[in-house]
Formats: C-alpha cells, structure tokens, sequence
C-alpha cells in the first residue's frame, strides 16, 4: 500500500463537475492499493499518517502532527500509485489491485484514519474519474510504502 500524503492549505475533490469533498488545513492522501496489501497495511499507514509531523510549530519547525493541529483530511484512491515503469514508456498497472480487494482496503482506511483523528475524513469516489485541486502548503509531499517499513 502507498501513500502520497501532502500537506495542504485546502483541497477538493469534484466527480462530474460536482464538488464530492473538501478540506481546510490538513493532508490530502493519494492511496495506492495492491493485491498484496491486507489490513496490517493499513493499520500501519494510518497510524503513521495521522502521527506524521509535518505542520510547523510555534518556531516555524515541522514538529506537529495533523492531530496536533486538529486538521482534516481528504483520501483519495489513485491505482496509478501503483504502476511500474520498468519497462518501455508505458507503465503498467499489474500490481495495483482490483475492486474486490481495493474498495473494502480503501474503506476501512478511510474508516480508521477517520476514528484516529476523531471527525470525518472528506474522500473521493472509488473507480471515478476525479478532479483533484489542492494548495500544497511548503509544499511538502512524502510517499511512503507500507512494504518499505525498515
């Protein structure tokens, strides 16, 4: 499982021309998903997302975590997260998982990262076609990959 996780100012997410979700302050979290991947992944992520100390603190020092700053977050799953680009310009999608596996893995990210922060998380649609706006804050963006835990 892989996650880009991006520190934003706000971000939004709009399926067909409608906003879907939105967010003030806090993490907008791409969410990648493989055949391979169970709820231990998903534990990990969570705690390591809602954990991560990427917000400035008073002495302008990433020292604060989204909880620490009682932020919000938005999860948007992008299989795509998963492509190889090993071979050739065109990558391939062979690890990312399907439906049956990815949308309840999806869900109960979304469901655990909501109860770790203690209020809803904002989350696009699984399968659609997204349009994702965000004010990366810093920017800060990191990726991190629940099978690269050492």
């Amino acid at each position: 499982m892989r996650v880009v996780l991006q520190r934003v100012r706000h971000a939004s997410v709009k399926i067909g021309g409608r906003l879907k979700s939105e967010i003030g302050p806090g993490l907008l979290i791409l969410l990648g998903i493989e055949e391979a991947d169970g709820p231990d992944d998903v534990n990990w992520l969570v705690k390591k997302c809602a954990a991560m100390r990427i917000f400035d603190d008073e002495a302008g020092v990433m020292n604060r975590s989204v909880l620490d700053i009682e932020g919000n977050a938005l999860v948007v799953s992008q299989f795509t997260l998963m492509a190889s680009t090993k071979k050739g310009n065109r990558p391939s999608y062979i690890r990312a998982a399907g439906h049956a596996t990815a949308i309840p893995l999806y869900e109960a990210f979304c469901r655990e990262l909501s109860a770790a922060l203690g209020r809803p998380v904002g989350t696009g649609e699984f399968g659609a076609d997204m349009q994702v706006e965000l004010l990366n804050d810093g920017p800060v963006t990191i990726c991190m990959d629940s099978k690269n835990r050492e």
